[in-house]
């Protein structure tokens, strides 16, 4: 046994919860343990990416000892598409001059 952390984050609140798993636990088996899908029900593993420390990994990933595991929420907007809409907005209002 050894232990571990399961994050979401909403726009209203970050939840961290810590955990006691078995050895050879995976991402989905921790996920699961964590009842973490009962608190918030928008949470679709088969949509929203999962991680640990920053770095995409599959449900079938076998976790560590005290690695964190991160449940990233769907954007709302393609970041992108908004870089690309604000240099057009930009480019319009003069603040960018094209060579």
């Amino acid at each position: 046994m050894f232990t571990v952390e399961v994050i979401y984050a909403t726009l209203e609140e970050q939840n961290i919860l810590k955990l006691e798993v078995e050895d050879n636990s995976t991402i989905d088996d921790v996920i699961h343990q964590s009842n973490i899908l009962e608190l918030y029900p928008e949470i679709d593993l088969s949509l929203n990416k999962v991680g640990i420390f920053n770095q995409v990994k599959k449900l079938d990933y076998i976790v560590q000892s005290f690695d964190r595991i991160e449940i990233y929420r769907t954007l709302l907007a393609d970041p992108k598409e908004v870089r690309r809409k604000r240099a057009v907005r930009q480019k319009e209002q003069g603040i960018i001059h094209s060579p």
